[in-house]
Formats: structure tokens, sequence, C-alpha cells
């Protein structure tokens, strides 16, 4: 594990001021317009009075988690514009920050899991479940949401840091624990990448079954029914895609500091400003997020349905034709 105890404790300032504002302003930037673009999107939702359907919920919610995690991510940008050194060394005043980040992060990722479930749902019911997604499942899922998040997030704040144990202390991450972030990183990224990718290959291949099912019914398929799975297979495709590229890197920079032995000093800059890049794409997937979830909702929400009662229709049409 990493440690300091073998590392001199110089607290000199190392950080460079061109360095800082070259990564703080970039950072600030992005935070700010992504709390815009979520905060339109809660606003817009609340508005048009659209929470009465279940997807509908967890998207407003997936906009709440992007929106603290942005409003987070600007709060630990300003502690590093003002003080960047205390984000090598660690400190009391990293801790508030940082458990809301990871806070945020963890409910941005159980709100993607869910949507990602619901909509394998909408597409299967018709096929082998009967179950359907009310409004009052998806308003304990939220709520079941934020309990987790939030108890495995403050678990920092409750006790698991190194502010005084500087045997097992995050390098990257100062004042958290190298075991706590393994601990939280690993197995929720895990699901970040593999829940969403079953359920949205899942909901291609069912689509892809009921395309050769049409075509041996009906012995062709419609232009609008190619057209729809396409886009929800590219919309599926680009929301795996964004998580991948948002959280991998997170998690090498974890995985690094676990395994780590080097002092801090030794690593900079190159190892911070590599953090510092990750939590821009994690931020970047907060601006993703109303893109391919919020904005195109409708649009895909349309399509499926458009699938389902096409599907339907084309089966009764070819049977009827065939009697």
């Amino acid at each position: 594990m990493n440690g300091f105890s073998n590392c001199s404790a110089n607290y000199t300032k190392i950080w460079s001021h061109y360095l800082v504002l070259a990564l703080g302003i970039p950072q600030l930037t992005i935070n700010v317009t992504s709390v815009i673009f979520n905060g339109l999107v809660i606003v817009t939702r609340l508005a048009t009075r659209d929470l009465h359907k279940p997807i509908s919920i967890l998207f407003c919610n997936l906009a709440v988690s992007d929106l603290f995690t942005s409003f987070s991510g600007f709060w630990i940008t300003v502690l590093f514009i003002t003080n960047p050194d205390i984000t090598i060394f660690g400190s009391q005043d990293m801790l508030a920050p940082y458990a809301l980040y990871t806070t945020s992060i963890l409910s941005t990722i159980y709100n993607q899991v869910s949507i990602g479930i619901e909509r394998y749902l909408a597409v299967a019911k018709s096929m082998r479940t009967r179950f359907r997604v009310a409004r009052h499942h998806s308003i304990v899922v939220v709520f079941i949401i934020w309990v987790l998040a939030f108890f495995l997030g403050c678990l920092p704040l409750m006790g698991w840091n190194c502010l005084q144990a500087e045997r097992s202390i995050s390098v990257l991450y100062s004042p958290f624990c190298v075991d706590y972030l393994v601990f939280i990183t690993m197995p929720n990224v895990v699901v970040a990448f593999l829940v969403p990718l079953f359920t949205y290959l899942r909901i291609i291949i069912i689509l892809r079954k009921r395309k050769l099912r049409m075509q041996e019914a009906c012995g062709q398929v419609t232009n609008t029914y190619k057209s729809a799975e396409t886009q929800v297979a590219r919309t599926s495709i680009s929301i795996w895609l964004l998580a991948l590229v948002s959280y991998a890197p997170f998690l090498a920079g974890v995985i690094f500091d676990a395994t780590n032995q080097r002092c801090h000093t030794d690593l900079y800059p190159g190892a911070y400003i590599f953090r510092n890049c990750t939590a821009m794409l994690i931020t970047i997937t907060c601006l993703g997020n109303p893109v391919l979830y919020t904005l195109k909702s409708r649009a895909l929400g349309a399509r499926l349905k458009a699938l389902r009662c096409l599907w339907a229709s084309r089966v009764r049409a070819c049977a009827i034709d065939n009697v």
C-alpha cells in the first residue's frame, strides 16, 4: 500500500501557476456548463410536469446526480486553484468535497444502471416478462439509489480516512485511503460497465430476433423498422461508450494508486495531470448524459414504442394473410 512514511514531508509549494491555470480553467468551464445544462433539464422536467412516467423520474434523478457531480467538481477545482498543494498532500478541507463527489458519481452510476434495466424491461415485456415498471417503482429505486450512494460516499466522513494514519493513504486522492478507493471503485465501475452492456445488448438482440421473425412471417421488413432498430442500437452503444470513456481512466488511476510505491513529489506533475484529466472526463459525462438520456429520451422512447407496435401489427397482418 502507499504511504508517506518513507517520503520527505516537504510541504513547500510545488505546483506551477501556469499549470494550475491550464488545468483549473477548463475544469471550471466544464463544471459550470454542466451545472447549467443539468439545471435546465431539471427545470424543464418540473415545468412541463413530465414526471408521471417512470423513465422520466429516472431521467430527472440522473440530471440531479450530474448536477451534484458538477457542483462538487467545481468545489474541488476552486480548492485546487486557490491551494493546489492540498490536492497532493491532503487536508481536512478536501474530505467534504471528495465525499460529495464520490456520492454523486455513485448516484450517477446507479441511475444509469436503473435506466438500462428499465429500457430492457420496456422492450422485453411483450416477449418474456409481464412485469411493468410503474411510477412508484421508480420512486423506490431513486430512494434506494441515494441512500446507498450517500452511505458509501460518506464513509470517509464517518472515519474511513487517512488524515491521521499515513500507511495506506492515497497518493492521488489524499486524504482518502487506498483501500477505501479500491472498495468503492472496483465493484461500482464493473457494475457501470457490465450491467448496461448486458441490458443494451439484450435490447439489440431482442430487436434483431423480432426482425428475423417478421422476415420469416411476412417475407420482408419495413424500412421504418430497420431505421428504428438502427437508431436504438446506435443510442445504446453511445451510452455504453460514454461510460467506458469516462470511468475507465479513473479506474486505471485507482489501480495505479494502489500499486504505486513512489512518493507524491516523485509523481508530480504527470500523475496529477492525469488525475485532473480523469475528473474532466467524468464531468464531460455529465454533459453527455442530458444529450443521450434526456434530449433523446422522447425520440428513443417513441422508437421503442413504434417497434413494439409495428412488430405486433405486422405479425397480425401476416397471420391474417396466411389464413
